[in-house]
């Protein structure tokens, strides 16, 4: 089985992240694409606004709309707590699925994570023990965010499209896909919802119907 790991606040899940794991079933031929909701990214504050449980719940609900069972919600992060360390996801998803994998997990990640991707806990450890994959991004600088909604990059951490990339200084084994993302982010989609904005069509609809529900990012 093939299976590729796409990380993130999911604060909220959106259709770029619908479109770039649909992508990897689709047209590169993965089996599975486990989404792995953080618990306390070291790298970031997550913007204040709904609680982990809620996040976990976007993503189960569009995990579970999704037949198939090609999507799949791994909790690993917040059941561990804590900070969450990608090497440390990648050594329990690869002993949970020790007897089906055919080959090392994907771990996805947008060109601006890559660029700092140096900066992580064992890196050298993560290039083993997953196939790092690249996913062209471009940054929609014309969205004018309200601050309360931005994730605030914390230590050595730029966390934004300001920081350069150069797939031939990366210094580890990668490839680059070519699967460019949409250019929604989840930041205006949280300002959207809290200035009473139109988003349906920018997330889900599982996940609409969720934030609806739970009254979510007013």
């Amino acid at each position: 089985m093939k299976i590729a790991i796409l990380g993130g606040s999911f604060n909220p899940l959106h259709i770029g992240h619908a479109f770039l794991a649909d992508s990897m079933i689709c047209d590169y031929g993965y089996d599975k694409v486990l989404f792995v909701p953080t618990c306390i990214p070291p790298h970031k504050e997550i913007a204040s606004g709904i609680s982990t449980e809620h996040r976990l719940g976007l993503v189960n609900a569009f995990c579970s709309s999704v037949s198939g069972g090609v999507f799949e919600l791994e909790p690993c992060e917040v059941e561990r707590g804590g900070i969450s360390y990608t090497v440390d996801t990648l050594e329990y998803i690869t002993k949970k699925y020790k007897n089906e994998l055919t080959e090392k997990p994907a771990l996805l990640m947008g060109q601006e994570i890559a660029a700092e991707f140096h900066k992580w806990k064992n890196p050298e450890k993560v290039a083993a023990l997953a196939k790092i994959t690249i996913i062209p991004r471009f940054a929609d600088y014309s969205v004018k965010d309200v601050e309360k909604s931005k994730n605030k990059p914390t230590g050595a951490y730029a966390g934004d499209f300001s920081t350069e990339f150069d797939i031939k200084k990366f210094g580890y084994e990668c490839n680059m896909i070519d699967v460019k993302s949409l250019p929604i982010s989840s930041t205006n989609i949280r300002n959207r919802i809290s200035n009473n904005l139109s988003f349906q069509y920018l997330v889900p609809q599982s996940v609409f119907e969720y934030i609806l529900k739970n009254n979510l990012y007013k």
